[in-house]
């Protein structure tokens, strides 16, 4: 099987890297990709939004299976293009990837589905806006409706932050979506669907401050880890009973079927199970330590749900190790990342035992030189035998890559290695690896 891979991040590297090792895959390409992915596989100069150039590179590779990655081509309808030109295509139609696109899609189909959420409103002005964060009160959450890399949440306890970040929405002709706050910690769960059928995959957690201890603003993800062992027994039923199957029933319904990763963003509150949000991929940096663990051959699956097959794709099964990502981002992230600088180590991290370095902002210069070329540049990230072992596996890692001006966080995973993490109404000790729906450890 011939693979081809869009996007130029480290959710793709990650995505290319899982389908080099499946025995299945003949040979993979990707477009535009990195400088890391350039080392691995062929890259192609193709723009990912483009939907006549991925269709037209599709049919020059003569691919069986395209991979679409990110979150913006879904939404100029790329996947749509590529299906119509009769290629398997894993990722969501357009329509369908308005479950991202648009936050007040999304609630109006979890509202549908009877889908544990947050209680919203959706604001056009500054006055419906202060509206409702009075209704709802601090702490406040305020959300760009449209697709923002991951930075259009604000949440905050000042009222006036949350009024400007809503007002600075509106001013880039766009609307918000106000929610109330979610207590409890926050758990990725990625699930893979044909349409009718979904399987998940194992559940993670990630960081998205830019400082330790989740101080600084938000940033697309500085980490992540997988699996949780303080999950409640039964976690992933749950989120696969109440949330994924209802969501996937209720888009055919609407005869817009979602095929392809649904990520589902969730809290685990006083109040039971809650989703924050959905997304219509993979998530980035989950993504790359949770394909660090699968043992299932990649291609087959992603396949499978691009046939609308996968009631016929075996369970998934998992490596017994732990997973660490650390984000390393270049200088200025998340405001305005500075580009060009030279990157020291990477043959030296990479060749350490139990460690990838899976490259995202990442380009290669004039001289020959691997630099930083966006905001996150690297996800270094390491297996152990538990959390403390594949931490100090990541870190030792990192250590050993420079540029100038480089930033990561030294505590990503690191409450949950010291068995800090509460979900609340959970007895402590009665936190357990979920097993059952994502085949753990199997």
């Amino acid at each position: 099987m011939k693979v081809l891979v869009i996007g130029p991040g480290g959710r793709e590297h990650a995505l290319v890297r899982s389908l080099l090792a499946d025995p299945y895959v003949s040979e993979v390409h990707a477009a535009p990709g990195n400088a890391g992915m350039a080392q691995d596989v062929a890259t192609h100069a193709v723009d990912a939004q483009d939907p006549a150039a991925v269709v037209a590179l599709a049919r020059t590779l003569e691919a069986d299976l395209v991979v679409i990655g990110p979150e913006a081509p879904l939404a100029a309808g790329v996947s749509d293009a590529v299906r119509e030109a009769g290629f398997p295509v894993f990722g969501p139609s357009k329509a369908a990837a308005q479950l991202e696109a648009s936050k007040a899609f999304a609630k109006d189909v979890m509202a549908e589905a009877s889908v544990p959420t947050a209680m919203a409103r959706v604001a056009t002005t500054t006055a419906e806006a202060a509206d409702a964060l009075d209704a709802f009160g601090a702490p406040y959450v305020v959300k760009d409706d449209g697709l923002a890399a991951g930075k259009g949440v604000v949440v905050t306890e000042d009222r006036a932050e949350a009024l400007a970040h809503a007002e600075s929405c509106f001013a880039a002709g766009g609307t918000v979506v106000i929610e109330e706050f979610l207590d409890g910690p926050e758990v990725s769960l990625f699930v893979i669907s044909d349409g009718k059928h979904a399987v998940p995959l194992s559940p993670a957690q990630d960081f998205k401050r830019i400082f330790d201890g989740d101080e600084g603003p938000n940033t697309g993800g500085m980490g992540a880890y997988t699996p949780l062992e303080w999950l409640p027994a039964g976690f992933v039923d749950e989120v696969m009973e109440r949330v994924a199957y209802p969501t996937i029933r209720e888009m055919d319904r609407r005869g817009t079927p979602f095929a392809g990763v649904l990520y589902c963003g969730l809290a685990t509150t006083s109040r039971g199970l809650r989703v924050i949000e959905f997304n219509a991929r993979f998530g980035d940096p989950e993504t790359q330590p949770v394909l660090a663990r699968l043992k299932t051959p990649l291609g087959g699956v992603l396949l499978a749900a691009a046939k609308g097959e996968l009631d016929d794709a075996e369970q998934l099964h998992w490596r017994p190790e732990t997973a660490v990502g650390v984000v390393m981002a270049s200088a200025n992230y998340p405001d305005s990342p500075r580009k060009g600088d030279a990157i020291g180590g990477l043959a030296a991290a990479a060749a350490l035992e139990n460690v990838s370095v899976l490259h995202a902002g990442t380009s290669t210069n004039d001289a020959g030189e691997i630099v930083t070329s966006g905001g996150r540049v690297l996800a270094v990230v390491g297996l152990g035998t538990d959390l403390a072992a594949a931490r100090a596996t990541a870190y030792d890692g990192v250590a050993r890559i420079s540029w100038q001006g480089a930033q990561f966080r030294r505590d990503i995973a690191e409450k949950a290695a010291l068995g800090q993490i509460r979900v609340p109404g959970v007895a402590k000790g009665r936190h357990v690896a979920e097993a059952s729906a994502a085949g753990e450890n199997a």
